[in-house]
């Protein structure tokens, strides 16, 4: 089977760097295109029980570092992608369940291979927190590539 359109979620981690550049290798062998996406919580870090504690003016600076985070997170993948001379796009989704995001963005983008790297909880924390790439590998309708 011959991939055409890439999905390559990122958070800017050092894994999720080497899921990039395994993403960006791919795709310029096969002559696909890339769309990289990045997953925000609803709000940067929690508030509950602080709240009326916090000024508006702290929660719109939280708000647009945030934003300008993804902003950068997308630009070294959109950097990488350029070196290869391979096709990408970038999205940035808000949603406190990042495989739901992962899974619609692939879906109403027609991504026909989602590459992304797995961050390896193990232990009691995997079992309590669980895996976004697990979701995404239980979920999704289309292959999945885990880099790690």
């Amino acid at each position: 089977m011959t991939y055409h359109h890439l999905l390559v979620p990122t958070d800017g981690s050092e894994l999720s760097d080497r899921a990039v550049a395994q993403a960006v290798a791919l795709a310029a062998a096969l002559g696909a295109q890339l769309r990289f996406l990045h997953v925000q919580n609803s709000f940067p870090m929690s508030l509950v029980g602080v709240g009326e504690l916090v000024e508006a003016s702290t929660v719109d600076a939280l708000v647009a570092a945030a934003r300008q985070r993804a902003e950068a997170i997308l630009a070294a993948a959109m950097a990488v992608a350029e070196r290869a001379g391979v096709a990408a796009e970038t999205a940035t989704q808000i949603n406190p369940q990042p495989h739901l995001a992962i899974l619609e963005e692939a879906r109403e983008h027609g991504c026909d291979l989602i590459v992304m790297a797995s961050h390896g909880r193990r232990g009691l924390e995997g079992l309590l927190i669980g895996s976004e790439t697990q979701r995404v590998l239980t979920h999704s309708s289309c292959p999945v590539l885990v880099v790690r």
